[in-house]
């Protein structure tokens, strides 16, 4: 078996589980955006997706971001899913990737103000960091409020959602409550919002989980080790 058809078995038991936990939950699977995490897997790998006609890739480093950017085609939606330096923001931008990792108010000014030098506007979430865990990056759930008023002042920055990681754990179900607390922040902070600006997105749910925070409203999955599994970079 070729790693094509690997990824493409995998991909396609990925989307049937996909399928499962929107059919439990009521929610249709064109509501879920399957994010491909590119940061361990070979050029060929992510070219195979491609192929199979996936678009969303993702990536935690910049560097490495801005270097795929150039060796893979052009339609990619690429999604910047790790934590980003306030030095890094602008090869991050020129790639055209989404944001999902804005960590801090600091950060978020700066994307405003580089965003604003390249006249383009960048979709964003906003990092949470639930669990209250120290080793996370993330705004502190009772900080959102505060930095989304603050948005209200921008120009080039467009909202989309709330992104957070659960705790790791070896049963998913343990991961429920930090996504649950995600969807319930974002509904609250939706009620101080005028329609237009209000977050209709959320970034959580990664391998272990990602079932699970589709059945607590996930808009956005980022899937990586179970994409590529059966896979070796040697």
């Amino acid at each position: 078996m070729t790693f094509h058809d690997t990824i493409s078995q995998n991909i396609s038991r990925i989307q049937q589980r996909i399928l499962a936990a929107c059919q439990r939950s009521g929610r249709s699977p064109s509501e879920v955006q399957l994010i491909a995490v590119t940061k361990y897997a070979e050029v060929e790998w992510a070219q195979a997706l491609i192929n199979l006609d996936h678009r969303d890739f993702g990536e935690s480093r910049p560097q490495q971001l801005s270097e795929r950017s150039t060796k893979l085609s052009d339609n990619i939606r690429w999604h910047m899913i790790g934590h980003l330096q306030r030095n890094k923001v602008r090869p991050v931008l020129e790639t055209g990737a989404m944001i999902h990792s804005v960590d801090s108010q600091r950060l978020l000014d700066r994307i405003e103000l580089i965003a604003a030098e390249l006249g383009i506007t960048v979709s964003i979430f906003m990092e949470v960091n639930i669990s209250g865990e120290e080793s996370k990056y993330g705004f502190a759930p009772e900080s959102v409020s505060q930095s989304v008023t603050r948005m209200s002042d921008y120009r080039h920055v467009k909202l989309l959602g709330l992104m957070t990681m659960a705790p790791h754990a070896d049963d998913p179900e343990d991961a429920r409550p930090y996504f649950r607390a995600l969807r319930d922040l974002q509904q609250q902070m939706n009620q101080g919002l005028p329609a237009e600006n209000q977050m209709q997105s959320l970034s959580m749910g990664m391998s272990g989980d990602f079932e699970v925070a589709i059945e607590e409203g996930a808009t956005h999955i980022r899937i990586g080790s179970t994409l590529f599994e059966g896979l070796s970079s040697d």
